[in-house]
């Protein structure tokens, strides 16, 4: 997950109190991930790196692939980052590093009280869109209401986490 925009690694690797997040859009460099590793072990406690799928390295980096195959949508399978920065890391700093790849395993748990309404909520909307005809749209949260969006306007383009976003967070990481 995360092949060309970063929000789940962010979001989780902020949630779950990681040390270092790596995104597609903000290219790492090896020897500082090396670096903040290093600090961490100094500190006798072991880093969490959260590594987006479509993470690169800032040196000549290109997306890992699995293999040369596609998936449903014609996407060429990305995946083993993870694999390759575990063995990067170990060869450099000759520390331990081990991945876990969480893929669509992970989930969210239990929905709480605020996600079973919501979801109501646009359940409803949507049979009410349906209702009136009001094909190729989806239903938004804007604040607290439910807006009926086209269906282009959500997907037209690619929401990348800005480097705004990203630089509050990397303050945590070192």
């Amino acid at each position: 997950m995360g092949r060309h925009a970063g929000w789940i690694a962010l979001h989780s690797g902020l949630a779950g109190g990681a040390n270092i997040i790596l995104i597609p859009e903000r290219p790492f460099d090896i020897d500082k991930v090396c670096a903040q590793v290093e600090s961490r072990f100094a500190t006798h406690y072991a880093p969490i790196i959260v590594v987006s799928e479509g993470a690169v390295p800032a040196e000549g980096g290109t997306m890992s692939l699995v293999s040369g195959d596609k998936d449903a949508f014609g996407h060429v399978r990305l995946g083993g980052i993870g694999d390759r920065l575990a063995s990067e890391i170990e060869r450099r700093t000759g520390k331990e590093a081990r991945t876990v790849v969480l893929g669509h395993v992970q989930r969210g748990g239990s929905p709480t009280a605020f996600d079973r309404w919501l979801a109501t909520r646009f359940g409803l909307h949507a049979i009410t869109a349906v209702h009136d005809g009001d094909f190729g749209t989806m239903m938004a949260l804007r604040g607290t209401e439910i807006a009926r969006v086209p269906l282009a306007e959500g997907t037209a383009v690619l929401k990348t986490v800005r480097p705004d976003l990203y630089e509050e967070a990397e303050v945590l990481f070192g």
